[in-house]
């Protein structure tokens, strides 16, 4: 009989079809499928005494989603919106409905990517901040898993306590 483990391994895509986002410094990689959409940056409107990481509520399909900065949350400076900026509107992930969607400024169009296993490799040499799950080699190029729940989880803190 097999475990569930071999099953899982089994089911498992070979290819998965992912995005290349660009953000200041770094490469994000994620499965086409948390991406809700990527559209044009606008400008978000204010949220009072929000932290830094927070750049304010973005409009969206007749949605208010919390626009949020990668780079700041990891301790960075905020980049300067650009004119090729994006905003990466991100599925949630399940912890809390109450928050359909979250939302990150990007600095760039990203890349449609289909990773295989032969393709990508962990990175030992890469430092992981807070909110990177995992630094990895994609056909030769640095990239960096987030961790979107802790992306979450920040701003749902944030409005319970702020």
């Amino acid at each position: 009989m097999e475990s569930a483990l071999q099953t899982i391994e089994q089911m498992a895509p070979e290819i998965v079809p992912s995005l290349m986002i660009p953000l200041a410094g770094r490469m994000l990689l994620v499965p086409t499928v948390t991406v809700a959409e990527m559209v044009a940056f606008a400008q978000p409107k204010p949220v009072e005494n929000s932290p830094d990481w927070l750049l304010g509520d973005f409009y969206w399909r007749d949605l208010r989603v919390p626009l949020l900065s990668f780079e700041v949350l990891n301790g960075e400076a905020l980049p300067e919106v650009q004119a090729k900026s994006r905003v990466a509107v991100f599925n949630h992930s399940g912890i809390d409905d109450d928050l359909p969607f979250i939302a990150i400024a990007t600095q760039g169009i990203p890349k449609l990517a289909r990773v295989s296993a032969d393709d990508i490799s962990v990175n030992e040499d890469g430092r992981c901040q807070a909110f990177d799950r995992l630094h990895a080699t994609l056909n030769g190029e640095n990239v960096v898993i987030p961790e979107v729940t802790a992306l979450e989880n920040v701003y749902l803190e944030w409005r319970r306590n702020g």
